[in-house]
């Protein structure tokens, strides 16, 4: 009895490689833009979190924190500030989905809000578009 062994040729093998090539080169670029957005809705959420403590903060104290107190009176009494039943967030400040801290700023530079409380994107800084985009609780 004679088993013949039978195994790909290269051929066969270069055309696999060159369909999951193909394939990536498609589904890559959609998967890593979803990231981003799903980074950027993180954000919202977090910026909408912490306008509800906030808010919790206000009614409590009568004022909203300054600007120098930030988003960490949130969580940490303040001196000086007897009304203060927080923390208003079960743990600390979080950084923002691309490892950066949040801006928050007292009173705003928009007449209709409080507050601005701000992350400036994947670069960091103020401005930009797609991932390098502000996210802030005035848009």
């Amino acid at each position: 009895m004679k088993y013949r062994v039978r195994g790909f040729t290269l051929l066969e093998l270069l055309v696999v490689l060159l369909i999951i090539g193909l394939l990536a080169a498609f589904v890559g670029p959609k998967y890593f833009s979803q990231i981003g957005k799903s980074q950027a809705q993180v954000a919202r959420a977090q910026i909408d979190a912490f306008d509800k403590a906030l808010d919790q903060y206000r009614i409590d104290t009568g004022h909203y924190p300054t600007t120098e107190q930030g988003l960490a009176a949130l969580f940490t009494q303040p001196a000086n500030e007897g009304n203060w039943r927080g923390p208003y967030l079960k743990k600390g400040i979080p950084a923002d989905p691309w490892g950066n801290a949040y801006v928050y700023k007292t009173p705003s530079a928009n007449p209709n809000m409080d507050y601005d409380i701000v992350s400036y994107g994947k670069d960091g800084k103020s401005g930009g578009a797609g991932d390098d985009a502000d996210v802030s609780n005035t848009q």
